[in-house]
């Protein structure tokens, strides 16, 4: 089996009352109005054609199997500030 890393880095323009919070586990979430809570994480797309149209997996197992393959994973949450 080999190893895959994928590293994935966004950049959003959000509101400003959104806040960052740490987990009971040390991660961090954000914090949106209202009491909700936002966590960024990754789906995979398939298609049978990778000119064509992506789309999720309607088969469970197929996701299940896919995220099994996960050994850990780690998203970190920075405010960027000029």
């Amino acid at each position: 089996m080999k190893k895959l890393n994928i590293t994935i880095q966004l950049e959003l323009s959000v509101p400003d009352d959104w806040e960052l919070v740490t987990t009971s586990e040390g991660g961090q979430v954000l914090k949106l109005p209202n009491q909700q809570f936002m966590d960024m994480a990754i789906e995979p797309l398939f298609a049978t054609d990778p000119e064509e149209t992506w789309s999720s997996s309607e088969d469970d197992d197929v996701l299940n199997d896919i995220l099994d393959m996960v050994e850990s994973d780690e998203v970190t949450y920075q405010f960027v500030t000029h």
